[in-house]
């Protein structure tokens, strides 16, 4: 049985800022992860990828936020579980009871739910058998960009993320090939004419089609067989093929923990974004309320005032002073930070 003030459900960035705002409040927490890493949505699907409206910060890539945070929250020594998922709260008197996907089970007096909108899987590519070439020839997300390098790339989507890896792939790939159902495509306009420019000048490749077949040599993917809408056939040699139709969320088993949800989402009021269960939290993308934005700022502010929230719950009757890091000796000391530093 693993025990702290707080469980924290989810690493993504908005769920390790919680850390850092619960150890502010002296709170000890522990995160569960579904992934076996931290940074959730930012470090699964961009990590190298820039992201920049952090405030104060111009550009920074989701694994750079990710280790930034992880640092910043160093001091509080939170305890973390990887690759186990939450599947059972159950509140007990004043505290609650947890179970893990692992067997793993947990004792807090508060839970705060930073799961983004749940565990995204990728909308898979439809060929049987393909799958048994994931991680290693089929991708949903590129994690490290220099597995592609002299490669022949077969990109199949029609949005952001495949016209942007497309694009970004080029000079590191011996040849990419974009494949979409149509020449209509749901990306940026920009991005459909950096594409149509490179494609005019030799770089590159777009095939209106879809996928039907694949073939392999020797145990390898080698080729995948497209389809056009006119019936028309024909192969391409592929090292490698990266899918991007989409993401599909799923709240999995918090759907089943009798909070008040709505579109799968989980309904806070915006004092102390708790749930409909006393001592239950939600921030980031997986709650809702009126104005709700799914910003990474926006889950930073949740997660300060879920802090207060759950420091006055766990001393009731006791007010809870709002103090600064730049000037509070209490502050300092729980960051490590000596306290008469200018």
């Amino acid at each position: 049985m693993k025990t702290a003030d707080v469980l924290v459900i989810g690493a993504g960035p908005c769920g390790l800022f919680q850390v850092f705002e619960l150890g502010l409040q002296g709170l000890g927490a522990i995160v569960v992860e579904a992934l076996d890493q931290p940074g959730g949505q930012c470090a699964e699907l961009y990590p190298q990828k820039p992201i920049f409206d952090i405030p104060a910060i111009p550009e920074i890539s989701g694994a750079q936020l990710t280790q930034n945070l992880m640092r910043q929250i160093e001091p509080f020594k939170a305890q973390f579980c990887f690759g186990e998922r939450i599947e059972a709260l159950e509140p007990r008197g004043e505290r609650f009871w947890l179970r893990g996907s692992r067997g793993t089970e947990f004792d807090v007096a508060a839970v705060v739910i930073a799961a983004g909108a749940g565990a995204f899987q990728p909308v898979r590519l439809k060929l049987d058998g393909v799958e048994a070439f994931e991680g290693r020839q089929l991708f949903y997300a590129v994690k490290d960009r220099a597995q592609f390098r002299n490669r022949d790339l077969v990109i199949f989507g029609g949005g952001d993320s495949a016209l942007d890896w497309a694009l970004s792939l080029v000079p590191e790939a011996r040849s990419v090939v974009l494949v979409h159902r149509s020449e209509r495509f749901r990306a940026q306009s920009a991005l459909v004419d950096q594409m149509h420019e490179l494609c005019a000048q030799g770089h590159m490749r777009f095939v209106a089609g879809r996928a039907s077949s694949y073939r392999q040599t020797n145990g390898d993917l080698s080729a995948v067989e497209l389809a056009d809408s006119e019936g028309g056939k024909q192969w391409l040699e592929a090292d490698s093929l990266l899918v991007f139709f989409g993401m599909v969320p799923d709240p999995g088993p918090v759907k089943h923990w009798g909070l008040a949800m709505e579109a799968n989402q989980v309904q806070v009021g915006t004092e102390r974004f708790e749930t409909s269960i006393p001592g239950v939290f939600a921030i980031g993308d997986i709650n809702t309320y009126p104005g709700k934005k799914k910003l990474i700022l926006s889950g930073f502010h949740e997660a300060a005032l879920a802090a207060f929230a759950i420091k006055a719950r766990l001393e009731p009757g006791k007010r809870v002073h709002l103090q600064y890091t730049t000037t509070s000796p209490l502050l300092r000391r729980r960051l490590g930070v000596e306290a008469d530093r200018d």
